[in-house]
């Protein structure tokens, strides 16, 4: 079995493992925009993933600065940081556009604190990426991956979102 075989199939047993519980009234009931956050989270993994991405954590918060990190990952010796935006209609305004300064901020705040606990001899290189997931009714999953979107400092890279 190939990988991508292997990849697909896990994915597609995730989901029908989540749609048995929920029918089963075991699934987590989540209010419906946590619901399609989750799911775009979801999406994404299995999407970087298939892109050659090494997923270490999901939803990785340091416990004393408040927020979370959604998805962070290695892409060879590069440590990348990456916001999910998901959306399940496109309208006029894109889903990156929901990472703001004071988003960015915390953002950076947490990547400091998940650096500082890595067990290794320097920081690693750093990236910053936004993932927008479209989760359209009846079309099909779209991701728009916007690497180092930002950088460290908020002038590092001004207009790439």
């Amino acid at each position: 079995m190939t990988s991508t075989t292997r990849q697909t199939w896990l994915e597609r047993t995730l989901i029908g493992l989540d749609h048995i519980a929920e029918r089963r009234g075991q699934g987590e009931s989540l209010p419906p925009h946590l619901a399609t956050g989750t799911a775009g989270e979801d999406a994404a993994f299995f999407y970087l993933r298939s892109k050659g991405y090494t997923v270490v954590a999901r939803r990785w918060s340091s416990g004393d600065v408040p927020g979370d990190l959604d998805l962070i990952a290695w892409q060879g010796v590069m440590l990348c940081f990456i916001e999910v935006k998901t959306r399940t209609a496109r309208d006029m305004t894109p889903a990156e556009s929901a990472v703001d300064a004071h988003k960015r901020t915390i953002l950076r705040r947490l990547a400091r604190r998940y650096v500082r606990q890595l067990p290794l001899p320097s920081a690693p290189s750093v990236r910053f990426d936004v993932l927008s997931v479209y989760l359209v009714p009846g079309e099909a999953t779209e991701f728009v991956h916007f690497e180092a979107a930002f950088g460290w400092n908020e002038n590092f890279y001004r207009d790439a979102l």
